[in-house]
């Protein structure tokens, strides 16, 4: 079968891998409403194109941190990728790399920064859990700047593991013949089978729970990196993230695997959007399968997109080509959206260009 679009790589990763492991990479927290909402939130922003512009040329090419990437397409931080295929992490990377854009390489990837930084050149950011050893976390971040990552994605959502039932039922533990790469020579590379979600025991023993604001500040102080607060989706945070020295957010809610009942992150982008008011750049993950939907992010605000699940997918499906496909396709249906809308590059994508169903009703201008 023609794969020809990025939600068709949900139904064969769903039959080529174990349930545990599909389920673990597919599932969200509690009753899931806000897995669901993340993909319904899109469908209730509607285009409003201009027509008869000259879009022979279209340039989808942005800017981020500084760095020149290809397409405002870029990919989250998905944990422990060779559950997926054996190659994981790596085919993730120089799928990435040949597309011209950036990846984030998940604390709890199963390869490591340097065996990832070893694949070839690329932008990398590297997605940061901070454990109760701080320590730990100091050499980690100190080894992903000597591997040459460009920035931290600092994730705040997790001082303690959503409640994920599929996990639980499963049983959910990393497989035997795994580790977390990151960590492996810190004896912390393993995951007990519990009675419940081996993963969720591994953060309450690890993670650390006291994680603050101050934290943030005293990141500053053991790298250089430009930290990017990865999980917000107040207006409150907005500010105090940018007061504490963030380099830019990520609004996220984790692929719903967290808090359920929080908003899609489409619908808190344009509040996040409005806080941070130029200061920083304003990235959104969640729920992200078309190119339209990257459109509609844009026009809310947002600099760029992460894409998590596609990416895993993909990856089981067909390996580092199916990773390709996936950010071909959403950067061909990404650049199609932009040129039947009339835009012909990213600074020409506004507010104009949608309505949502919170827009306050449209008074047609008198003529």
């Amino acid at each position: 079968m023609e794969i020809t679009n990025v939600m068709e790589y949900e139904e064969i990763a769903k039959q080529k891998l174990p349930k545990m492991v599909f389920d673990y990479y597919a599932s969200g927290a509690e009753d899931q409403w806000t897995l669901k909402e993340n993909r319904n939130a899109f469908s209730r922003i509607l285009f409003r194109p201009r027509i008869l512009i000259d879009v022979s040329k279209i340039d989808t090419s942005t800017t981020v941190l500084g760095f020149n990437i290809s397409m405002p397409i870029m990919i989250a931080p998905t944990a422990m990728q060779k559950m997926a295929h054996p190659e994981g992490e790596y085919a993730t990377a120089r799928a990435a790399s040949a597309a011209g854009t950036i990846m984030t390489l998940s604390s709890w990837a199963t390869s490591s920064v340097e065996e990832v930084a070893s694949t070839g050149p690329g932008i990398r950011f590297f997605q940061l859990y901070v454990y109760k050893d701080r320590n730990v976390v100091v050499q980690l971040v100190k080894r992903a700047e000597r591997a040459g990552f460009k920035a931290i994605a600092l994730t705040v959502d997790t001082p303690r593991l959503g409640r994920r039932e599929a996990d639980i039922k499963n049983r959910f533990t990393l497989p035997p013949f795994l580790t977390l790469k990151n960590f492996e020579g810190l004896n912390l590379g393993k995951m007990d089978k519990t009675d419940d979600s081996g993963l969720a025991s591994y953060v309450a023993g690890q993670v650390d729970r006291s994680l603050s604001w101050k934290d943030v500040k005293w990141l500053q102080t053991i790298t250089k990196l430009p930290i990017l607060v990865k999980g917000v989706l107040t207006a409150e945070d907005t500010r105090i993230a940018i007061e504490c020295g963030a380099a830019g957010i990520i609004v996220s809610n984790h692929g719903a695997r967290q808090l359920d009942y929080v908003p899609a992150t489409i619908t808190a982008l344009e509040e996040v959007v409005r806080a941070a008011q130029g200061r920083v750049p304003v990235f959104l993950d969640g729920g992200v399968r078309r190119g339209t939907d990257v459109f509609k992010a844009l026009a809310l605000g947002a600099s760029g997109i992460f894409i998590g699940r596609p990416v895993l997918f993909s990856l089981a499906a067909e390996g580092e080509a199916g990773v390709k496909k996936v950010l071909q396709m959403l950067r061909d249906e990404f650049e199609l959206t932009m040129a039947l809308s009339g835009c012909r590059s990213l600074k020409e994508i506004t507010r104009d260009h949608i309505v949502t169903d919170w827009d306050a009703p449209r008074i047609a201008p008198r003529l």
